[in-house]
């Protein structure tokens, strides 16, 4: 298994944080991906001009963030969650399994996206929001 890295959420203000934390860092901003980039059926137009997802290095740690989609709740203390970077699918599919027992919430179960070959996000039953984000291409 790869660092944890944590994943912040914001509510519309993603990539000035982004941009800010990149200066204030000194890190390398390796992508932003607005939810327009990759629309959905359905998708509100105000949401298309917001982070789904960017991911900021600076010396061996990494931030990652996104914006908050309409609907979903924004509240002090919810906005960070714990990143799993694994390098298999089969390493995903053990850690979900183990996460999702008794789990709160299922934002998004273990299945393949346009970034990776095996990604959920969960609430664990701890009330710990997880992500578990797959590298490889198998």
């Amino acid at each position: 298994m790869r660092p944890i890295n944590p994943y912040l959420v914001l509510n519309g203000n993603a990539e000035e944080a982004i941009k800010f934390y990149a200066e204030a860092l000194g890190g390398t901003i390796h992508g932003i991906i607005k939810f327009g980039d990759n629309p959905f059926p359905g998708m509100p137009e105000e949401v298309k001009d917001r982070v789904m997802h960017a991911h900021l290095t600076f010396g061996d740690s990494a931030l990652m963030f996104s914006d908050t989609y309409p609907g979903q709740e924004y509240t002090i203390g919810n906005q960070v969650t714990v990143t799993l970077q694994v390098d298999s699918v089969a390493e995903a599919e053990r850690l979900y399994a183990a996460l999702a027992e008794g789990a709160q919430k299922i934002e998004m179960p273990l299945q393949k996206t346009d970034w990776s070959p095996a990604y959920a996000s969960l609430t664990d039953k701890f009330g710990i929001p997880w992500q578990l984000n797959t590298n490889a291409e198998h």
